[in-house]
């Protein structure tokens, strides 16, 4: 049986893991402004209930919905930070499990549900591809035996297994992802206003970034085109090398000094988590591009000027 397209101008049941975090917060504002009804799965249901009142249905267990129910769009962001601290072998399986545990359990629940919903979006990122100095990444590239790419690949394998319930996968591999309410934006921001461009080891490495309406844009792109599926590059067409980066920052409050972090001290302080950082890579989105998605802010002089002269509306 042909399946029903969502559109964006129908409201619809949306189910969202990681609701109380930098993206899903975003996210589900938006939603609700343009009138969907959002589930929201959380461990601490009083911070999601002070978040979004009433106008969102909290549960803390996947179990507490219904067969019967209708979801309509799942969108799963759940995961534990991965710059938050080195990865130790305890890290790791914290990492793992943190995403893996709730994809496993989206898609038991699918399985289970008696109306299917429509798409999976599943949050994944770059760092799916490895290490790949200079080369230019489109979706066609594959993964590599190192953990921040092995952990990507996991997590979208979890995913994938919605698939044979007829539901149509997106796994959204995410960029740097600029906004003033979270992410790596603020941790940015501080020395910068203290007048300081900090240059991370060489430099040259590739940052491939997205401003966070961007990635809400192209989220919801790929809710509503039915042709979307698979990985998907979620990142500015333009990226920057770090040290272009650090320039253009600091250029939004001045003249400034460079500040180099040599790489040999930040490989001894994070050890593997140190490749996030330091190595860096230069990944296009090929698929966006090709189905045609306009980025607001493909360049970054632009989206930097847009977050910093505008309190984000979505508060911590």
């Amino acid at each position: 049986m042909p399946r029903r397209a969502v559109r964006s101008d129908a409201p619809g049941i949306v189910l969202v893991t990681g609701a109380t975090g930098f993206i899903g917060r975003r996210l589900c504002r938006r939603l609700l402004a343009d009138g969907h009804s959002i589930v929201a799965l959380t461990r601490d249901a009083h911070h999601a209930s002070s978040l979004f009142g009433s106008m969102v249905r909290v549960v803390t267990s996947l179990d507490a919905i219904q067969a019967s129910e209708h979801i309509d769009i799942v969108v799963n962001l759940a995961g534990a930070p991965i710059l938050a601290r080195p990865w130790s072998a305890a890290r790791r399986a914290e990492l793992l499990d943190s995403r893996l545990s709730v994809t496993n359990k989206i898609t038991e629940l699918i399985a289970r549900l008696e109306h299917k919903p429509e798409v999976l979006i599943n949050a994944s990122a770059i760092g799916y591809y490895g290490v790949r100095g200079e080369e230019e990444i489109t979706e066609a590239a594959r993964g590599q035996p190192i953990f921040q790419s092995h952990l990507c690949q996991a997590w979208e394998l979890a995913a994938q297994a919605a698939e044979q319930y007829d539901v149509r996968v997106c796994r959204l591999r995410f960029g740097i992802v600029l906004g003033t309410s979270g992410g790596a934006l603020p941790g940015l921001i501080r020395p910068a206003r203290m007048r300081m461009r900090v240059v991370l080891g060489s430099g040259q490495q590739w940052q491939s970034w997205v401003h966070i309406d961007d990635l809400l844009d192209l989220l919801w792109f790929c809710i509503k085109q039915d042709d979307m599926r698979g990985g998907i590059n979620v990142t500015s067409p333009q990226p920057v090398r770090q040290r272009e980066f650090a320039k253009a920052l600091a250029a939004q409050f001045g003249r400034s000094i460079p500040v180099r972090v040599p790489a040999t001290v930040m490989r001894a302080a994070l050890g593997e988590m140190s490749q996030l950082l330091l190595e860096g890579q230069k990944v296009l989105p090929t698929k966006a591009l090709n189905a045609g998605f306009a980025f607001r802010y493909p360049g970054l002089q632009a989206a930097l000027a847009d977050l910093l002269r505008a309190k984000d509306p979505a508060t911590a």
